[in-house]
């Protein structure tokens, strides 16, 4: 009976945790989605600026390279995120699907639990790099204090590789909300909620 107390607290533990990840990275990687759309649309732009200084006027402007750069990086750490719930990642299944599906489903878990720390080392490594970034400054893009009467003032590239440490902090929330997909869905019968924004996109 204890042991039946205790394997029950424990699920309803793991379910209330997934259902409280799941809510909240829908809501946040919505909204990265969103800003994800934006930078690469502004990232286009400027391309094409540039393009159209450098070939048609034959003079390329100092900032649009790493303003791109800057775009495509928040770009990338915001939509890595919904890209990895989706199984968007370039994987290989075939062993997985040759495998019985307890020891499928045993293998899954245990690639989630290295990306785990994968992505820890990684988010340290990022943050360690945003310290170095205050010490940097950005050689072309400035905030436009001139405009009102002050210094243009370049920013740090701090702002910049941000974008790495954000990007895996809901990479980290994604991965052990999968892990917990995983376990509860294969090792309980209870039925866990679909991700809506992953079939309305495949509707489409």
């Amino acid at each position: 009976i204890k042991i039946n107390l205790i394997v029950n607290l424990t699920i309803k533990t793991l379910l209330y945790l997934f259902n409280f990840l799941e809510k909240v990275n829908t809501f946040f990687l919505r909204i990265g989605r969103q800003f994800a759309w934006i930078a690469i649309f502004l990232m286009v732009v400027v391309i094409m600026i540039q393009v159209f200084f450098r070939y048609v006027l034959n003079s390329a402007l100092p900032w649009p390279d790493e303003v791109a750069r800057f775009l495509m990086l928040w770009m990338t750490g915001l939509i890595a995120p919904s890209a990895y719930r989706w199984g968007g990642f370039v994987s290989i299944d075939m062993l997985e699907r040759f495998l019985p599906k307890i020891i499928s489903t045993l293998l899954t878990l245990f690639l989630l639990i290295v990306s785990l720390f994968v992505l820890i080392i990684g988010l340290e490594l990022g943050l360690k790099h945003i310290n170095a970034g205050w010490i940097f400054s950005s050689a072309s893009i400035k905030i436009p204090f001139n405009l009102i009467g002050g210094k243009a003032e370049p920013i740090k590239l701090a702002w910049m590789y941000m974008s790495l440490p954000v990007g895996i902090v809901f990479l980290i929330s994604v991965n052990i909300e999968l892990i917990l997909r995983n376990f509860l869905s294969n090792f309980t019968k209870l039925e866990l909620p679909e991700d809506l924004d992953k079939q309305k996109l495949e509707t489409q």
